[in-house]
């Protein structure tokens, strides 16, 4: 059984800018295409251990619409710049559930020529506490999810992020 999604897309941007938006909490309620992610109190992140609080909205998924509202903790898990960033996510619900998001960044190139970055967006949920995986409710998020955020990233690149 396969307990990871993994996705990937061509942003005609350099990895920079994409690497920002992955770091501000904004920037994942900005392109997030579950509808979950409602807003997010923090600041940018800069290291594995850093923090912010997402504002979320169960009900946008109609899975668990007694959760309603309720807040996360994304806490980084891997940071490299412009390469690699990972985090998990703490919650109400304990144990805590022990799935894993993240995003690879690798340099491309367009057929043009124009700079462009591979992004891999990929969910983890080997690693969850057993009683979720008992529970079945894994994954939570589809290759569909993932696919969309993906195109979303890359609309809000090429935009300008952020807009002022």
């Amino acid at each position: 059984m396969t307990e990871r999604i993994a996705v990937d897309r061509v942003i005609t941007a350099p990895a920079s800018a994409v690497f920002d938006v992955l770091c501000d909490p904004q920037g994942h309620v900005a392109i997030d295409s579950s509808g979950m992610l409602q807003d997010a109190t923090g600041q940018p992140v800069s290291a594995a251990g850093d923090q912010f609080v997402v504002h979320m909205d169960r009900e946008a998924l109609n899975d668990f619409p007694e959760l309603g509202r309720y807040d996360v903790t994304v806490t980084i898990g891997d940071f490299e710049r412009d390469r690699h960033i990972s985090w998990t996510i703490l919650g109400q619900i304990e144990p805590p559930l022990g799935h894993v998001y993240g995003y690879r960044l690798e340099p491309a190139t367009r057929e043009d020529g124009t700079e462009a970055t591979r992004v891999t967006s990929y969910y983890d949920w080997s690693d969850i506490h057993p009683q979720w995986r008992e529970a079945g409710i894994f994954p939570v998020l589809s290759e569909t999810h993932l696919r969309g955020t993906l195109g979303i990233l890359d609309r809000t690149v090429r935009r300008g992020y952020p807009r002022d």
